[in-house]
C-alpha cells in the first residue's frame, strides 16, 4: 500500500525552508560547504545550493559524498568494494559541513558520512539536513534541519523520489 506524504510542491517548500534555516542558524553562509550524500541526498543538496544562491546571491560550495565504503553493513552488500578515495576528496578543514540526505532512519548512513568527512580533515562543525526523519535510531544522531518528521513502523518504507532518478518528485510511505 502506498500513501503520498509529499508531492513535488510540498517537497520544494520543505527544501526551501531548510535552505532558509541553514542561512539563519549559521548567520549567513560563510565557511559553509554543502555535502550531498549519494544518491538522493545529492539532488536535495543541489536544490538547497540553488535556493541559497537565489536567497544570498552567493555560490556556496557543493560537494557529493559516496559513503558506501564506510558503511558498517558493507559485508552484506559486497565482499570486495571498489573505492576511489581521490574522487571524493574536498577541503573540509575548518569548514562548516552541512551533510544533506533524503531520510534519516537508523543513523548508520550519518555515521558513515561523518567517518568519511574526518578522513579528509577536521571541520569546525558538522550539521545534518534531512528531508524526512522517520525515527527508529540505532545510533545517537539528530538532524539539525528536518523537512518533515514521519513516525513509521519498521515494516514501512519511506520512498523519496527525485525527477532525474525516478521520473517524478515526492515522498511516499510504503507498507508491506
Amino acid at each position: 500500500m502506498n500513501k503520498k506524504i509529499m508531492d513535488e510542491a510540498a517537497l520544494g517548500r520543505a527544501v526551501m525552508r531548510i535552505s532558509h534555516e541553514i542561512i539563519e542558524k549559521n548567520k549567513g553562509i560563510e565557511n559553509i560547504v554543502l555535502v550531498g550524500i549519494k544518491r538522493r541526498g545529492i539532488y536535495l543538496g543541489q536544490m538547497i545550493h540553488d535556493n541559497i544562491m537565489k536567497i544570498e546571491g552567493v555560490d556556496v560550495p557543493f560537494q557529493t559524498l559516496d559513503i558506501h565504503f564506510y558503511r558498517d553493513d558493507l559485508t552484506k552488500e559486497s565482499d570486495a568494494p571498489v573505492y576511489n578515495a581521490e574522487s571524493d576528496q574536498f577541503e573540509v578543514t575548518n569548514k562548516k559541513i552541512v551533510l544533506v540526505d533524503d531520510v534519516i532512519y537508523t543513523g548508520r548512513t550519518v555515521r558513515a558520512a561523518i567517518e568519511a568527512i574526518f578522513t579528509m580533515g577536521r571541520p569546525s562543525q558538522i550539521q545534518l539536513a534531512v528531508l524526512i526523519d522517520r525515527g527508529h535510531r540505532e545510533l545517537p544522531f539528530k538532524a539539525d534541519y528536518i523537512g518533515k518528521s514521519i513516525p513509521t513502523s519498521r515494516n514501512e518504507t519511506v520512498s523519496v523520489k527525485v525527477e532525474c532518478i525516478d521520473g517524478e518528485t515526492g515522498v511516499d510511505l510504503l507498507t508491506d
